[in-house]
């Protein structure tokens, strides 16, 4: 089973995006406003291993789905996005946490 990222934020076209510039890529886009979304990306992939939170969500935000998605799945880890690099930073962050983790885990 290839690990996934779960890529959260307020612009759904992130996926289309890190497909365009990288090629297809394990990735799967949930609402970040909306708890309902995030948990059903969470059980009907069970080989999530990564999420990846936009930074245009405000810090009560990222708080709150930080600990619907620990609460869910401890297994998962949860990379925030800084917010210097701007939403068009969101495509090579999500591309460099596959690189950096899914692809050795994907090799052992």
């Amino acid at each position: 089973m290839t690990p996934r990222v779960l890529v959260m934020g307020r612009k759904p076209g992130i996926v289309e995006a890190v497909h365009e510039k990288f090629g297809p890529q394990p990735v799967t886009w949930a609402e970040a406003g909306t708890e309902v979304d995030i948990l059903k990306a969470l059980q009907g992939y069970p080989d999530i291993r990564l999420a990846a939170m936009g930074a245009g969500l405000d810090d009560e935000t990222r708080g709150r789905l930080i600990a619907v998605i620990a609460a869910a799945r401890p297994d998962v880890t949860i990379h925030l996005k800084d917010r210097a690099s701007g939403p068009g930073g969101m495509a090579e962050f999500v591309v460099k946490l596959i690189s950096t983790f899914l692809t050795n885990e994907a090799a052992a």
